[in-house]
């Protein structure tokens, strides 16, 4: 049971990757008054985590009555990993998101898809086929990945400080290479999925 676990928790913790979307968080939370930062953050992980739980459960029931396969799913996310990427490595005069009402980040792209993004949505689908037992021991290691995930993006601003703008600007241009990259494979494993599916 404790093997189980800790494979999950650390699986989930690889496909959300909390520590690679720190330069997201700081850049979306960037316009938003400080003092409402921790309440965003708090929301976000909020959504992502009940996003993953319900898929968890009732995913592949959902993606049957939206008539939606996972490869849909992974090469939607792969488009919108892909613009935010972009704009990570190549700044916009509207930030990373756009222009957004009351400057404030909403469900995109933070809670989805730079959390509950295709790879971890497509890895809870996988759990669903379980014993309800073991699916239960799943939901435990998500709780405490999301616990990860309010620990390392309450403490992002910090770190932003403690490095300062330049460095994290450096670094904000280099995950959104990698982010490129990632999306990229990303897109590219659904488009082979789609064809092994004709």
């Amino acid at each position: 049971m404790t093997q189980t676990f800790l494979q999950t928790f650390i699986l989930l913790l690889l496909v959300t990757d909390p520590f690679g979307n720190v330069p997201i968080f700081v850049s979306a939370l960037a316009p938003v008054e400080r003092s409402r930062r921790p309440r965003i953050v708090l929301r976000e992980c909020a959504i992502a985590f009940m996003v993953l739980l319900v898929f968890m459960f009732f995913g592949r029931h959902l993606l049957t009555a939206l008539q939606l396969s996972e490869v849909s799913l992974r090469i939607g996310g792969s488009v919108i990993l892909l613009l935010i990427a972009i704009r990570m490595v190549f700044p916009h005069p509207d930030g990373v998101l756009g222009k957004t009402d009351g400057g404030e980040p909403f469900i995109v792209p933070l809670a989805i898809p730079a959390l509950a993004g295709p790879s971890a949505l497509a890895t809870v689908l996988l759990f669903s086929r379980e014993t309800m037992g073991e699916v239960m021991i799943h939901v435990a290691a998500l709780a405490a990945v999301a616990i990860v995930w309010l620990v390392v993006f309450l403490g992002a601003e910090r770190l932003q400080k403690a490095l300062g703008p330049q460095v994290m600007t450096a670094f904000e241009r280099l995950m959104g290479l990698i982010l490129t990259a990632m999306s990229v494979e990303m897109l590219l494993g659904g488009i082979r999925a789609f064809i092994h599916s004709l």
